[in-house]
């Protein structure tokens, strides 16, 4: 199966790129992680937030793998607890053919990402810095994975 992330937003922190392939290489046969950076759109001074981000949506959409479960990262979504992302990367696993999981820049997730996914997800109720997300999210499937594994890497 594979796992893919379009994220809006290109030349992190090395702390960021290195967390991300740290979990990335961590899967096992069978499940990839991938990573499809966007460039995020020019701001100016007096810029129109809702087109740029509107612009940054078409992208994500766009960046889609064909055929993959799309799930919208935003903080107004549901959230699951670590048992219940491994039950639904079990699924997913079992049911689709990949996912892909959008995160929008600084301004947010376009209302379009959030209505053409099939699910909405939170990480939790705090605003997190877009780079930080990545590498949390990369962490959590991660996790999620060993569990569906019977992996000692979750100790609950």
């Amino acid at each position: 199966m594979q796992l893919t992330v379009a994220a809006i937003g290109q030349r992190m922190p090395t702390w960021v790129q290195t967390s991300w392939k740290e979990y990335a290489r961590r899967f096992g046969r069978g499940v990839s992680l991938q990573l499809k950076e966007l460039p995020l759109a020019k701001r100016a001074k007096n810029s129109d937030v809702e087109a740029l981000r509107a612009r940054e949506g078409e992208a994500l959409l766009a960046a889609v793998p064909a055929g993959h479960r799309v799930i919208a990262l935003d903080e107004k979504g549901r959230q699951w607890s670590t048992p219940e992302l491994a039950s639904q990367l079990e699924t997913w696993m079992r049911e689709e053919h990949g996912v892909c999981f959008l995160i929008g820049g600084p301004d947010g997730l376009p209302a379009i990402c959030r209505k053409q996914a099939n699910d909405v997800w939170a990480l939790g109720r705090l605003t997190l810095p877009h780079p930080l997300v990545r590498t949390i999210l990369a962490e959590q499937l991660y996790r999620a994975w060993t569990i569906t594994q019977n992996h000692p890497y979750h100790r609950s």
